[in-house]
């Protein structure tokens, strides 16, 4: 369920401006002196700036206690990264033959409620689904994304996405796995998902990045897997590195689907904030379940 404020009545601006400030181009006071800038249709600049941020009481579509699934967490070993990671786990309850697995990642704020519940969506779907928190090193996610972000901005990026490599190792191996991986990202966890394509290719079975920039140029041809590219059409900042990306992926005869959805904002398939459209994010949705679908249910062949 989407935050009840029409996002006609919010200027795009104002969309732009929350993408710089949840990114960390701009801080708060920079942010609500911007919007109050804006003639916003009588409404006060706190309520803009509330329904931008999110509301993770309206983002559940998937309980923990839902009877279907079991939910819990789990710790993993990452030697090349924090040492240790964590992460929420979630099986469907009803497994008679091995699963596929797939990894969720969040964006840059740790393991909020939003990217539980999409674990807890795969699981209800049929698939072991795991997500790690990346700000596990410093006690988990506090609780609210302002601090959370800038909790994750003082953390060492490379060891980060070393605990993230670690994390994908650690689900592929799953007792009740398949043998296949996915990984699902938003925001910060589509650069993730398109960073861990790249860095371990043998690892990852497929990849959906939302709205999420390439691997670094360095390793960005070792992409191997199939791809599932989110696009949110008014969202230049990722849109921007598209192009170079695609390019490679052409050159290098990746198999790869790219949709841009039109109208919407970067993050429009979390829906605790405004900038949730809800056809664009089911349809992207249904997409993402049928892609893992069709690459991760058959066992892999030694």
């Amino acid at each position: 369920m989407a935050i009840q404020t029409k996002n006609q009545v919010i200027p795009q601006q104002a969309f732009d401006w929350y993408d710089e400030y949840a990114h960390g181009d701009i801080d708060r006071r920079t942010f609500l002196t911007r919007l109050s800038s804006l003639a916003l249709s009588g409404l006060a600049i706190s309520t803009i700036a509330d329904s931008l941020t999110p509301n993770y009481a309206l983002a559940e579509q998937v309980s923990f206690n839902d009877p279907d699934i079991t939910a819990r967490y789990q710790t993993y070993d990452s030697p090349q990264g924090h040492g240790q990671g964590k992460g929420y786990l979630v099986q469907p309850n009803s497994l008679t033959t091995p699963a596929p697995c797939v990894l969720v990642v969040h964006e840059n704020r740790g393991l909020n409620p939003y990217i539980k519940d999409v674990a807890r969506r795969l699981a209800k779907a049929g698939f072991i689904a795991f997500a790690p928190d990346a700000l596990f090193p410093l006690g988990g996610y506090p609780g609210n994304d302002d601090d959370g972000r800038a909790m994750q901005r003082s953390m060492d990026r490379d060891k980060i996405e070393q605990d993230f490599i670690a994390a994908a190792t650690f689900l592929k191996a799953h007792d009740k796995g398949n043998g296949k991986l996915g990984v699902v990202g938003f925001c910060f966890g589509g650069y993730i998902s398109n960073m861990l394509a790249a860095s371990i290719p043998e690892t990852i079975d497929a990849a959906v990045p939302f709205y999420g920039s390439p691997a670094k140029s360095e390793i960005v041809n070792q992409v191997q897997a199939p791809l599932l590219i989110q696009l949110a059409e008014l969202d230049k900042r990722i849109n921007a590195t598209w192009p170079d990306y695609e390019a490679v992926l052409k050159e290098n005869s990746v198999n790869y689907t790219a949709h841009v959805y039109a109208g919407v904002n970067h993050g429009f398939h979390n829906d605790s904030t405004s900038r949730y459209d809800k056809p664009a994010a089911e349809l992207a949705w249904q997409r993402t379940l049928d892609f893992f679908n069709t690459h991760l249910r058959q066992p892999k062949t030694s």
